[in-house]
């Protein structure tokens, strides 16, 4: 991940990469969702998708002068919602290791200890808190219809959405059935971040087919409409053949 000059950052993404209990969930989080229920990759490479594409879209909104939640409430700096959006991306999905149904919630559950013990040598009290609060909002509120109160929450519950390119989708299916399911996630070629025009971000949906709107629909709008990030946010999807279609 692109760090540019925040420390803190570094230093958390070493004691992730060094983290063997953390690796451990998301490989069990994988086997419940893939080898045992035939849906698609919430293991290490999602994670890293996400806490990517969380990290892209929380710097286009600063740059177009839309400030974390967490510096207009408590008065850190733009650099703690980094961390904070990382740290979420990283743990969402860990409950799946649970059980996929209602994971938000066990992710909670196996994120509360592991936030205290990532941010520990990174904040003192009171921010300590405050940083594990903040960022268990963001891993309860990616669920798609539960209201965020913070711009990272919004942040995280989208970056959560684009990973749908290449049969990716995020819309539970059944491998190798055919549906409407199965074949729009598989008409998702590639999902682009850029400065919009209009609005600070413009997420570019490249398509192989109109199939692929359904992804979109029902995964990426509406996640986007219960996120604190709907009024920021254009959304563009582009066929093969060059065709574009403005969505929000």
């Amino acid at each position: 991940m692109p760090t540019r000059h925040n420390a803190k950052l570094r230093e958390l993404l070493v004691a992730i990469n060094a983290d063997v209990e953390l690796q451990q969930l998301w490989r069990c989080a994988n086997v419940n969702a893939v080898d045992r229920s035939g849906l698609s990759d919430h293991g290490p490479v999602h994670v890293q998708i996400v806490a990517n594409a969380a990290l892209r879209l929380l710097r286009l909104l600063g740059e177009a002068g839309v400030g974390p939640s967490v510096v207009a409430s408590y008065s850190l700096a733009a650099e703690d919602a980094e961390l904070i959006v990382t740290a979420a991306s990283c743990l969402h999905d860990i409950g799946i290791a649970i059980s996929r149904e209602d994971h938000e919630r066990y992710s909670l559950v196996l994120a509360y200890g592991k936030c205290r013990e990532l941010f520990r040598p990174l904040y003192p009290e009171p921010a300590l808190t405050i940083m594990v609060c903040e960022t268990l909002h963001a891993i309860a509120a990616h669920r798609w219809d539960m209201r965020c109160l913070t711009l990272e929450a919004g942040v995280v519950k989208v970056a959560d959405a684009l990973d749908m390119s290449e049969g990716r989708s995020r819309i539970p299916f059944s491998a190798g059935k055919i549906n409407i399911h199965s074949v729009s996630a598989h008409a998702v070629k590639a999902v682009r971040l850029e400065k919009g025009s209009e609005r600070p971000v413009r997420i570019c949906v490249q398509l192989a087919d109109w199939a692929g709107i359904f992804q979109v629909d029902e995964l990426l709008h509406r996640k986007l409409e219960h996120s604190t990030l709907a009024p920021y946010v254009e959304v563009v999807v582009i066929t093969q053949e060059g065709e574009e279609k403005r969505l929000h």
